[in-house]
């Protein structure tokens, strides 16, 4: 039986790795191995120079169940705890961090990361313009493992259609249309650790920032706005205060206002921008026209005199290649906090120079390894889940060290509101990622009711729309556009807007990925209830508790879909056993992915005895609610 699941993991392992995957068997993991090893060292330093023990190592249950939570986002399935726990093999540690980062969930899981950290979300706020281009951007960049120094430069830079897959990215930027000093800051934070946003309207009386410095930033990305808007603008005046309002001519106008021109970005950045009305000190007036110019790192500076454009290039090749180690080093941080569970540095988004650290050899040592690797994100995770640190036992006791992580062990950490949803899919409908994945919704939707069906897309109609040149070609456009609507056979739908609120993902009752799912959940949702972010400010997940939850877990999906449902996967796991004490193993590896103590067996063991198909039920919505469940170890 172990030969036959160490086959069966095998053939699991290669079935989903992509080629050129680094397996034990590769040069590629080689190298991989040693990187661990290099942390590891430091790690070992920090231990003797603190006088510390070195932590035990976890026993195979925890590793295979924090693996597979940190990677991937869930719990294993049954079969898959079954495979891993039953393998005697030296090297399935090594084999099951290359299956599970070779497969859909690694991306799926990572994008709820990035989601949370750009605020990607389904629809922007105070229109009903549709996000859905961006975040399908977002999703395929992190499933092709794209660099994050690429990444970055391709958000910070993009210009053009946002229908459009080449530059839809330009997302970034539209998401935030109307607050271009709020999407500096936030910029600014997320790619570079910097706190910048008080600087917005005077200097910063904790930091180094003058108003005067966030202005010259400003600078570099000033000038955005939609391509061609104007050219709507008298037309979509008239629709909204004429005898048309609220009709289809309307409707469609609005649509074209709000998720084409809305969806589209012009002004590559120019280089100049105006102080502010309220500007309050001596070295600049209200009105002054000044020039693009960075405050640390390698000095870069746009033209005074003219606005030169191309300023969003110049900033982002700044930021990733001209701020010393302060864009590798905050993402390595942030990658460390999302394998480890604690930042070597907190919090993530304030950078701190490696000298000025508690760990200044592993902060340097990171930084220069998200270069060596070419910000390959999916690599720095894999060397630091290869890492003896990952596999320590969970401590308990807060760190020795103030502001960051002791590298003690694993610090428990309730699990994320994602987490928690794709682990429960997992258990109610087997692994979730045998789904296929949802692809862009590019269907044109007039106040929820899908029309052209067939005959255009999104895409098309952008793209036609956003070539005109004048208002008189425009007008001529929505009228031939409003005739064939009109006369369009194939339109359909309830009139509701539930169908712009679910494109790009799934309707919101659906049992798939929390990355499937629109963004941000609806506010009655489980994972809206256990803290999953509202996408309106950088990380903006919360863990907190709350008594929301603990009604949700007695009253709401977990008993509909799990307990109660016959159907669930988890209960497949025990067809043709006969045993009670079996039935209860395989409860307690689906669930909390070991066995029962003696203790908890004889404990279960009475229950469906007394309660037979009953006592199975109470047993699954015990540990589905319980502590060791809902928190990572």
């Amino acid at each position: 039986m172990i030969a036959l699941r160490l086959i069966s993991f095998f053939a699991m392992l290669v079935s989903v790795l992509p080629a050129g995957a680094e397996t034990p068997a590769s040069g590629e993991f080689a190298m991989l191995k040693k990187a661990a090893f290099r942390v590891d060292q430091q790690i070992a330093a920090f231990y003797r120079s603190k006088n510390l023990q070195v932590p035990s190592v976890t026993d195979d249950a925890t590793f295979m169940r924090r693996a597979f939570l940190v990677a991937v986002g869930r719990i294993p399935t049954a079969e898959e705890a079954l495979d891993f726990i039953e393998i005697d093999d030296p090297t399935k540690r090594e084999l099951l961090i290359s299956y599970l980062l070779g497969s859909e969930g690694y991306s799926s899981h990572m994008s709820n990361w990035v989601f949370d950290l750009l605020r990607v979300s389904d629809v922007r706020n105070g229109t009903i313009g549709t996000n859905t281009p961006y975040r399908h951007w977002v999703r395929e960049a992190v499933a092709a493992n794209m660099p994050w120094d690429q990444f970055t430069t391709r958000l910070l830079s993009a210009t053009g259609d946002g229908w459009d897959k080449d530059t839809a990215a330009v997302g970034y930027y539209t998401r935030d249309f109307g607050m271009p000093l709020d999407n500096l800051s936030n910029t600014m934070r997320i790619f570079l650790g910097k706190r910048m946003e008080c600087a917005q309207c005077h200097d910063d009386p904790f930091g180094e920032t003058e108003r005067h410095d966030f202005y010259e930033l400003a600078a570099f990305t000033h000038g955005q706005e939609p391509i061609g808007k104007k050219l709507i603008e008298p037309l979509y005046t008239e629709l909204r205060l004429g005898d048309k309002y609220m009709t289809d001519d309307y409707h469609i106008g609005r649509m074209l206002v709000d998720s084409i021109y809305g969806l589209s970005l012009g002004g590559d950045g120019a280089g100049r921008i105006a102080l502010p009305p309220d500007y309050q000190y001596r070295d600049g007036k209200p009105g002054d026209i000044i020039a693009g110019k960075t405050p640390f790192g390698k000095m870069v500076r746009m033209s005074d005199r003219k606005d030169k454009g191309g300023g969003r290039k110049e900033l982002a090749d700044w930021m990733v290649n001209k701020t010393d180690d302060q864009f590798a080093a905050v993402i390595a941080n942030r990658m460390w906090k999302r394998v480890m569970g604690k930042g070597v540095i907190e919090p993530t988004d304030e950078y701190v120079e490696a000298k000025d650290t508690n760990h200044p050899e592993l902060v340097k040592l990171l930084s220069d390894l998200m270069r060596e690797l070419k910000y390959d994100l999916r690599a720095f995770q894999q060397v630091l889940l290869l890492t003896k640190t990952f596999q320590f036992a969970t401590n308990p006791n807060a760190s020795v060290v103030e502001g960051g992580d002791d590298f003690h062990g694993r610090k428990i950490e309730r699990l994320s509101a994602e987490q928690i949803w794709d682990s429960l899919i997992t258990l109610a409908d087997g692994d979730p990622d045998r789904k296929p994945r949802k692809q862009l919704d590019d269907r044109i939707k007039v106040a929820g009711r899908t029309v052209l069906a067939g005959k255009k897309s999104m895409s098309q109609l952008s793209k036609e729309l956003l070539a005109l040149q004048s208002e008189a070609e425009v007008r001529s456009y929505f009228n031939r556009l409003v005739e064939e609507v009109k006369s369009d056979s194939s339109s359909g739908g309830d009139g509701s807007m539930m169908s712009m609120s679910a494109a790009g993902g799934h309707d919101s009752d659906a049992m798939v990925r929390a990355s499937e799912l629109p963004s941000p959940a609806p506010r009655d949702h489980f994972l809206y209830v256990f803290g999953a972010s509202d996408r309106e400010v950088v990380d903006g997940a919360s863990k907190d508790p709350n008594v929301g939850q603990v009604l949700s877990l007695m009253n709401g999906f977990v008993q509909d879909e799990l307990v109660n449902r016959s159907g669930a996967h988890l209960y497949k796991s025990l067809e043709g056993i006969t045993s009670d004490a079996e039935k209860i193993r395989r409860l307690y590896l689906a669930i909390l992915s070991r066995t029962p103590t003696a203790e908890e067996m004889a404990l279960m063991l009475d229950e469906l005895k007394a309660r037979g198909d009953e006592g199975c039920r109470n047993v699954v919505s015990c540990l589905v609610m319980s502590s060791e469940f809902l928190f990572l170890q």
